[in-house]
């Protein structure tokens, strides 16, 4: 959670162009991308191979010898390898300079042999930092772009890995690239998760005693919203786009498993709505509670300037400057002995009574 004297900074989401007129497909470097990383897994049913630090060598050498091969290149900055492996695997220009022109949005496009799925993955949950991951996949490629290190790939690398044969393994590119996928939108559930907790908490806080720290921390949790909304929303049309269309390279089974992550993105988008619906109406809760605690200190206040408006009147009048010698008009009260305290409990009763008759009316 956000502390309260603390301000949020995020990465706005900015979509890098190539110059006006520059030809389609023409690759320009951001000067802040990183260094460019190969890693290359290479897999069949019975075994599996992991080169670190891979290179070009490294992918005509091992590229035609295994059933599946998995390219991960992290970092952006060498465009002449970028350029390699899209020679390598026969990737299209335009999905090439898509993959270079990060904050693209959400999408799926289908070319003669592979497909190229773009997408956004939350890098850094605390600041709600978004990156773009580009997929390409084929027959028997899986080739994926990200702008640094940090993915949800762990679980799907962990499963390469086991020492079983098992499905990930088993079933072609395709389910590879499904897997990859899958884990990119399942990332969305923590952050997502956290955030409900914390307006959960809020709620709490502010039923209790609503402070301005608070309204801060919803608008900033509603921001939040909106941007996952923006996300996630075509991020649900690229993929029933994936399920939609029929390639020779994704196979018939493999849909029902895009299905499921289909189906992941709009529970995805019902929590996130759910939680602006709930921020909004937080929101509108916390001026109102805001509103009716400054309404209960107007009226305290107003009563109690009621119970000594009298009060002042009489003392006003039992100060004023006249000489009861001269007159016996000239408030003769001032003479008694019993002047003063007659003249506190008096006033003493006149407050009482006027909280009694406050009490009576239900105004206290």
């Amino acid at each position: 959670m956000a502390k309260a004297d603390t301000v949020r900074t995020r990465a706005p989401l900015k979509t890098r162009r190539p110059p006006v007129g520059a030809s389609p497909g023409t690759l320009i470097a951001d000067p802040a991308a990183r260094r460019s990383e190969l890693r290359l897994t290479l897999i069949s049913p019975e075994k599996f191979k992991t080169i670190d630090n891979a290179s070009i060598d490294d992918l005509n050498t091992h590229c035609d010898r295994w059933p599946v091969v998995w390219l991960d290149c992290t970092g952006l900055a060498n465009i002449p390898l970028i350029e390699e492996i899209g020679r390598i695997f026969s990737l299209h220009r335009l999905a090439l300079e898509d993959v270079v022109n990060t904050g693209q949005r959400p999408k799926v496009d289908f070319f003669e042999d592979h497909a190229f799925v773009a997408m956004r993955m939350i890098d850094d949950v605390t600041a709600h930092r978004y990156e773009q991951i580009a997929v390409f996949f084929g027959k028997n490629f899986v080739v994926t772009f990200q702008e640094r290190e940090g993915d949800p790939f762990d679980p799907v690398r962990k499963r390469v890995a086991a020492a079983m044969p098992n499905r990930l393994r088993s079933r072609g590119a395709d389910y590879l690239a499904y897997a990859l996928i899958d884990a990119i939108v399942d990332s969305y559930f923590p952050p997502i998760e956290a955030a409900s907790e914390q307006v959960d908490g809020i709620e709490d806080q502010m039923l209790n005693a609503p402070h301005k720290h608070q309204m801060r921390q919803l608008h900033e949790l509603r921001r939040d919203a909106n941007v996952l909304k923006g996300v996630l929303w075509p991020m649900r049309d690229a993929l029933a786009t994936l399920i939609r269309n029929d390639v020779p390279f994704v196979k018939a089974e493999t849909k029902i498993f895009f299905n499921d992550t289909l189906d992941h993105s709009l529970r995805l988008i019902e929590l996130v709505e759910n939680q602006r619906d709930m921020l909004t109406g937080l929101i509108e809760m916390h001026l109102s509670l805001t509103q009716a605690r400054t309404n209960d200190v107007i009226s305290y206040l107003t009563i109690v300037s009621v119970i000594f408006m009298p009060l002042t009147f009489f003392v006003g009048v039992w100060g004023m400057n006249f000489e009861p010698e001269s007159s016996p008009w000239n408030m003769p009260e001032l003479k008694s002995y019993y002047g003063y305290p007659a003249a506190l409990l008096f006033m003493l009763v006149v407050a009482f009574g006027l909280v009694a008759f406050f009490k009576w009316k239900k105004w206290l």
